[in-house]
C-alpha cells in the first residue's frame, strides 16, 4: 500500500511539474523540507537550495519529482523497515539533540570556542561569582561500590525533605520525611519512573511543553494523553479556573507540566499556583510538576526568599503531604547547574514514592551512591541561599541582554519570561525565510550559533492531533543558560543573520507542519 500510495503521488508530481515547465517555464519550483520528518508545501525552497549539508550539492538542481522521489523513498523506508534492524523502532528526537546533531554536521563540537550554543538545556556549570566553591572531587568507599538502594540512600532522602520542611514549610504541621523522597538519576528518568507508575487515567499536558514529554507520554500506553492549550494572552500560565473545566470536561486525574514553564519562562506562583494545589486537592486530581528551573525566578511578588534572591515550589501550598496529591519533580541538574552529576528526585505522598521505587526495581535500578553521598552538602539552607542569590544576579544579567538584543533585531518576545533561562521568540517579522524557525535554525547554523525551533514544543504524543501547522512554527526558543562570553557571541550571530538576509531578502516559505 505504501509503494503504491508513493507510485500515485509521483505520477501527480509528475503532471505538476510537466504543466508547470509548459505554463511557466522560469516559475520557480516549490520543493519539500530535508530536514522536517513530512513532506511540506514550500518549506523546501528555503531548505534544500540553502546548502544544507543533509543534501548533496547537486540535490538543489535536481526537478520536484526527483527531489521528492528521494523524499517518499525514506519516508517508505521508515515505515516498512527496510533499512532497520528487525523488531526495533524508529525513535524520535528530543528537539535539543535533534539541533545538535544537525549542528554536528557544519563542524559544531561540545566546547568549540567558534560556535554558540543558544538551543542548549542546560545553565552554565563554572564558577560564578558570589557562588560557593564547586565540588571538584567525589569519593568512594567500600560500601558505595555496591549497588545502593533502589529509592536512593537514607541520608540524602532525608535531606531533601528537610530542604523543603525549612525553605518552604516553616509552619506548615505536615511535614515531608525521607518516605516522601526518591532519588533518581536525573530528570527524565523521575518523569519515565512517574509515567510507569501511572494508571489507566486521562492525564493533561500543556502546549507549549518540554520536548521529552512528547515521547514520554506516548510509550507507555496506560493512560491517555489530553493536551491543554496555554494562552498567550494569559502569559502561558497555568489559569485554576480553566483548569477545573479541564479536569470536569475531559476526566483528567492527573496533569503534568513545567514550573516555570520550558520553552516560554512563564511562572506560576502565589495565589495562582496556591489555586491549583486547592484544585487538585478539592477534585481529585494528581498534579505532576516539574519544578527543576525553580531557582531561576525573576520576580519578588511571592514565593520564598527576599529582594536579592527567590525560590517558588508548590509544595508551599500543600496542607498534608500524604494526602495532597501534588508531585514535585526537581534536582541538582538545573537549579544547582551540575547536569552532569545526573541526580534529582521525586517528592511526594508516600504511597507514590513507593510505586516509583518499584518501577525504578525494572527501569534503572537506581542513582549512583557515590553521587548521593557527594550531594548532601549542597542541600544546607545557607548553602543553597548563597548559591541562588549569585545565580540569581548572573543569569539576570545574561536575561537583560539576550531580552535587549532580541528586540533590537526584530525578534518578538511573546511574554517577558518570569522564571527558568530561555527567551520564547516569534520571528514572523524576521525577514524570510528566518520567519520559519526550522528555516532559521538551517541559516543560523552557517553563523555557527544553535537555536532550538518551536515545532519541537508543540507536544504531541503519538502524532495523534492532525497535522495541521503548528501553533509555534514560527517560534525559535533561546537560551541564556550559556557563559555571558558565548551568549555575546551567539549574538553577534544572529545579528549578522539578520542583517544579511535584511539586505537581500529571499521569497516567503509556509511554516513545517510538523517536527522532524
Amino acid at each position: 500500500k505504501m509503494h503504491d500510495l508513493i507510485h500515485f503521488m509521483l505520477i501527480a508530481l509528475l503532471s505538476f511539474e510537466c504543466a508547470a515547465a509548459v505554463g511557466a517555464p522560469d516559475a520557480t519550483h516549490v520543493s519539500g523540507p530535508s530536514v522536517a520528518g513530512s513532506i511540506t508545501s514550500q518549506q523546501g525552497q528555503t531548505i534544500l537550495k540553502t546548502g544544507n549539508p543533509s543534501v548533496a550539492p547537486d540535490e538543489a538542481d535536481k526537478p520536484i519529482a526527483a527531489k521528492l522521489l528521494s523524499k517518499l523513498k525514506t519516508t517508505a523506508d521508515a515505515h516498512t523497515d527496510i533499512h532497520s534492524t528487525p523488531g526495533f523502532r524508529r525513535v524520535p528526537k528530543t528537539g535539543v539533540i535533534y539541533v545538535s546533531e544537525r549542528a554536528e554536521q557544519y563542524g559544531w563540537y561540545a566546547g568549540n570556542p567558534e560556535w554558540s550554543n543558544l538551543g542548549q538545556g542546560m545553565p552554565e556549570t563554572g564558577h560564578i561569582d558570589g557562588a560557593p566553591d564547586r565540588i571538584d572531587t567525589v569519593t568512594f568507599d567500600e560500601k558505595l561500590r555496591e549497588y545502593g538502594p533502589v529509592p536512593g540512600i537514607k541520608d540524602l532522602r532525608k535531606a531533601v525533605a528537610e530542604f523543603y520542611n525549612d525553605v518552604y514549610r516553616k509552619n506548615k504541621e505536615s511535614k515531608y520525611t525521607a518516605d516522601n523522597v526518591c532519588i533518581v538519576g536525573g530528570g527524565r528518568l523521575a518523569l519515565a519512573r512517574l509515567a510507569a507508575s501511572l494508571g489507566n487515567v486521562n492525564i493533561g499536558h500543556v502546549i507549549p511543553d518540554y520536548t521529552a514529554y512528547e515521547e514520554l507520554l506516548t510509550i507507555f500506553r496506560s493512560f491517555t494523553p489530553i493536551p491543554l492549550l496555554l494562552d498567550r494572552e494569559q502569559g502561558f500560565k497555568i489559569n485554576a479556573k480553566e483548569l477545573r473545566k479541564e479536569i470536569n470536561g475531559r476526566g483528567l486525574s492527573a496533569l503534568l507540566f513545567s514550573n516555570p514553564n520550558n520553552p516560554t519562562g512563564a511562572l506560576t506562583e502565589g495565589p495562582d499556583l496556591a489555586a491549583c494545589v486547592d484544585l487538585a486537592r478539592d477534585m481529585g486530581c494528581s498534579l505532576i510538576i516539574d519544578e527543576i528551573y525553580s531557582h531561576y525566578i525573576w520576580t519578588v511578588d511571592s514565593g520564598v526568599g527576599d529582594q536579592t534572591w527567590k525560590m517558588v515550589s508548590a509544595s508551599q501550598y500543600v496542607e498534608d503531604v500524604n494526602k495532597d496529591p501534588v508531585v514535585i519533580l526537581d534536582g541538582f541538574t538545573k537549579n544547582w547547574r551540575l547536569p552532569g552529576w545526573r541526580c534529582c528526585w521525586i517528592v511526594g505522598p508516600a504511597d507514590v514514592i513507593q510505586a516509583v521505587s518499584a518501577t525504578g526495581s525494572f527501569l534503572d535500578g537506581g542513582a549512583s551512591g557515590a553521587i548521593c553521598k557527594a550531594a548532601l552538602p549542597l542541600l544546607k539552607r545557607d548553602y543553597v541561599v548563597q548559591d541562588c542569590r549569585a545565580l540569581q544576579r548572573e543569569f539576570l544579567h545574561k536575561r537583560r541582554f539576550l531580552m535587549e538584543a532580541c528586540a533590537d533585531m526584530g525578534f518578538e518576545v511573546d511574554s517577558p519570561p518570569t522564571g527558568s533561562f530561555y527567551l520564547w521568540c516569534n520571528v514572523r517579522n524576521l525577514p524570510p525565510p528566518l520567519n520559519d524557525g526550522m528555516a532559521f535554525l538551517e541559516e543560523a547554523l552557517k553563523e555557527k550559533v544553535i537555536v532550538v525551533p518551536g515545532i519541537f514544543f508543540d507536544v504531541n504524543p503519538g502524532r495523534r492531533r492532525p497535522k495541521l501547522a503548528s501553533n509555534y512554527a514560527q517560534h525559535v526558543r533561546l537560551s541564556f543558560g550559556p557563559s555571558r562570553v558565548e551568549l555575546e557571541r551567539g549574538v553577534a550571530g544572529l545579528r549578522r543573520l539578520v542583517a544579511k538576509f535584511r539586505a537581500n531578502p529571499r521569497p516567503s516559505s509556509s511554516p513545517a507542519r510538523d517536527s522532524p
